[in-house]
């Protein structure tokens, strides 16, 4: 089953926190909305960086703590990049945002699909990240002036951050129950015939 993007339950929940609450920034106050992006993004990636860093040390016994701690390096030079240079980047964060998207609507989508093998969901499942993902596809064209960019930009993450929530929820569901699946089954237990019987006390008795 396809569980990349969810095998670590924290990860999905974090992604739509993280994407609702930019989302309601770039709705709310699109003029000043790209640089505090930027800023917002860079914290996510600083706290992913360090969470990644404590899932590693904590399993380091299982061989996880090198690309652990790789992921953790990435995540914080990239959260540094962006805190020092939020101007620069903000100007391609509209682009930034609808790649995201579109790879984040693919991810949900492709793991809803695994999932429905496991549990059952309906087509409404999908709806939502469809249209994360046509939004994300959408904002790479980028036709609009850069305040109507934003706008539409917060309303796809605030879809998407719903999303999110709800993929992440299905996910963790068909996961624990593919482990259950999965499992080896328990050896039969074997019925001793003679375990209910006693041993008891006798005297032999001489023949006459």
């Amino acid at each position: 089953m396809i569980t990349f993007g969810y095998k670590n339950k924290f990860n999905g929940p974090l992604r739509a926190l993280v994407a609702l609450a930019v989302g309601v920034i770039m709705v709310v106050s699109p003029s000043e909305a790209m640089r505090t992006v930027v800023k917002v993004i860079a914290a996510f990636l600083l706290a992913s960086g360090l969470v990644s860093l404590f899932l590693g040390l904590k399993d380091k016994q299982n061989g996880a703590l090198p690309l652990m701690s790789f992921n953790a390096l990435v995540d914080v030079a990239l959260g540094l990049v962006l805190f020092m240079f939020p101007g620069f980047v903000a100007k391609f964060i509209i682009y930034l945002i609808g790649l995201v998207l579109f790879g984040f609507g693919l991810i949900q989508l492709f793991g809803l699909l695994s999932a429905r093998k496991v549990v059952p969901m309906g087509a409404g499942a999908f709806v939502l990240p469809g249209i994360v993902t046509f939004a994300g596809a959408f904002m790479l064209f980028n036709p609009f002036a850069e305040s109507a960019m934003s706008i539409i930009a917060g309303i796809a993450l605030v879809i998407y951050g719903a999303s999110e929530l709800y993929s992440s929820w299905k996910m963790k569901k068909a996961i624990d129950e593919y482990e259950i699946r999965q499992a080896p089954a328990k050896p039969a237990e074997t019925v001793d015939p003679l375990a209910g019987v006693k041993d008891v006390e006798y005297e032999k008795v001489d023949e006459q």
